[in-house]
């Protein structure tokens, strides 16, 4: 799956004119599911190393996961921080990828600051964004 998901980041991009190699990329959710700050086995580092692979500059937002804490699989990522949630910040990426929907995530502030959304959980079903700012992986 995380190979689509790519593939539906790098579509996403393509429609505005963008490449994934040199765009920056915010995943939003790292731990491996829901409401946790539990982030071992995420699939979400397996799209962070993929994205970057591809050249992207990738960043994570995630409230229960404020520093990456040193693992086996991803030692690479340790030390790295969550960015701030704010209209400022996020504006700065040009896709965001939701990999775990957290419910204290203000979605509505998403669809309105993103420039473009990969939406992995259907967090964005009930959110009234513009047309095609929101793409379903």
């Amino acid at each position: 799956m995380p190979e689509y998901v790519v593939h539906r980041v790098a579509h996403a991009l393509n429609a505005g004119n963008k490449a994934v190699n040199g765009s920056r990329v915010l995943i939003l959710g790292l731990a491996y599911k829901p409401n946790v700050d539990d982030e071992r086995e995420s699939p979400s580092y397996v799209l962070m190393s993929l994205l970057n692979e591809r050249g992207a500059e990738v960043e994570y937002h995630d409230p229960y996961v404020p520093v990456i804490r040193p693992t086996r699989e991803h030692s690479h990522f340790a030390g790295k921080k969550s960015v701030a949630w704010n209209r400022t910040t996020i504006e700065k990426f040009d896709l965001v990828l939701i990999a775990t929907n957290h419910a204290c995530v203000n979605y509505h502030e998403l669809g309105d600051w993103a420039k473009c959304i990969v939406d992995t959980r259907n967090a964005m079903a009930s959110v009234k964004v513009a047309p095609g700012k929101v793409w379903k992986a």
